[in-house]
């Protein structure tokens, strides 16, 4: 039989620069518990969350990616030209296919680029780090962007009490290239499809009222119609999303705990360790509880993105790196845990190396 020849790439990958883009409207609680039968203090102590950016309609999920890409291209030093993938973690791109990845590429200038999406929910970003670092090593590609994105507020009920108050906008950017030292660990990740309802689209998109109907997606609209509409029906005719919260809270606050723990091992570093916490910014009290079960130090830096700019899924945890690093409480060169988990339900998480 004849030997096939395959390819191969660099020996290690890592993570060169990330870049944002978060939407001009600032959210704060006041506005929201206009919606909900809710305070301040009741949403900043069970979430940590006092404001969250929501998106216009002109901050579309192709806008917060090139923008967000644009800024990781430029601050890992390479031409948009160099990037030969381009993958797009998101569960709000409202168009079945083509996947919004390859036009994203063409705008950012990545011709030919090999580019698809993938839904993992709020554990997308570990995904694509996951595959990004497998890609660069076995030479399928040199420089990968991979790039969070959500408008979760195309989804959201904002009278639904337990998750109008979370859900937020943004988009979150990293480029993945060759390296001479170690800088990825590898993935722990997985799934529990047997808790997939936990979260979950209300319906199909095929049982939908198209959105011109009732005044479309965008959240104050929505307000608008179901006022109109007392019986509540305006609200069912939009798929969105809804969360039983306290199942949740509890996988999240104990299962993952243990993810994170195995992938810290899996990378060959100990708790005392690690210099940065970057979990997907679920909760603050789920940060929490996954501190103290995994028995960090004190002086581990640990992301609180949520606090200003809610839960944005997939982008949430390359939005948090930009933050820690733009702010001076993390550097170049520290060694992080990073964890998604959400829908699904999945899971993913790797230590790196920050860019």
């Amino acid at each position: 039989m004849m030997a096939l020849r395959t390819s191969s790439g660099a020996q290690y990958a890592r993570l060169m620069g990330v870049g944002g883009y978060r939407p001009r409207r600032v959210v704060d609680n006041a506005e929201i518990v206009t919606y909900i039968d809710s305070s301040d203090e009741w949403i900043r102590t069970r979430s940590g969350i006092t404001e969250r950016r929501w998106a216009s309609p002109d901050e579309t999920i192709q806008m917060m990616s090139v923008a967000a890409a644009r800024k990781a291209i430029e601050r890992a030093g390479i031409e948009p030209g160099q990037v030969d993938t381009v993958i797009v973690s998101t569960v709000t791109h409202l168009i079945q296919t083509p996947a919004i990845a390859t036009t994203i590429a063409t705008e950012l200038g990545a011709q030919g680029a090999a580019a698809f999406d993938i839904n993992a929910a709020c554990a997308g970003f570990c995904y694509m780090v996951a595959m990004a670092d497998a890609l660069v090593r076995a030479g399928s590609s040199k420089y990968v962007v991979v790039i969070g994105v959500e408008r979760l507020t195309d989804l959201t009920d904002i009278h639904d009490r337990s998750t109008a108050f979370i859900f937020a906008d943004g988009a979150g950017a990293a480029v993945i290239g060759p390296s001479d030292v170690p800088a990825i660990g590898p993935v722990v990740w997985g799934s529990d499809g047997e808790q997939a309802d936990l979260i979950t689209q209300t319906e199909p998109w095929d049982t939908a009222i198209p959105r011109h109907e009732r005044g479309g997606p965008d959240p104050v609209a929505q307000a608008a119609a179901v006022a109109d509409d007392p019986e509540g029906s305006a609200a069912a005719t939009w798929p969105v999303l809804r969360m039983n919260g306290n199942p949740v809270f509890k996988w999240a606050s104990y299962a993952m705990a243990k993810t994170a723990a195995e992938a810290m091992d899996a990378a060959g570093i100990t708790p005392e360790e690690l210099e940065v916490f970057v979990p997907h910014q679920a909760n603050n009290r789920i940060t929490d509880a996954m501190f103290r079960a995994l028995k960090l130090p004190e002086g581990v830096v640990i992301a609180r993105d949520i606090v200003h700019h809610g839960n944005t899924s997939a982008a949430s945890i390359p939005l948090a790196i930009e933050t820690l690093l733009e702010s001076g409480e993390a550097r170049s060169g520290q060694t992080a845990l990073t964890i998604g988990f959400g829908a699904g339900l999945v899971y993913a998480g790797q230590v790196i190396t920050l860019p």
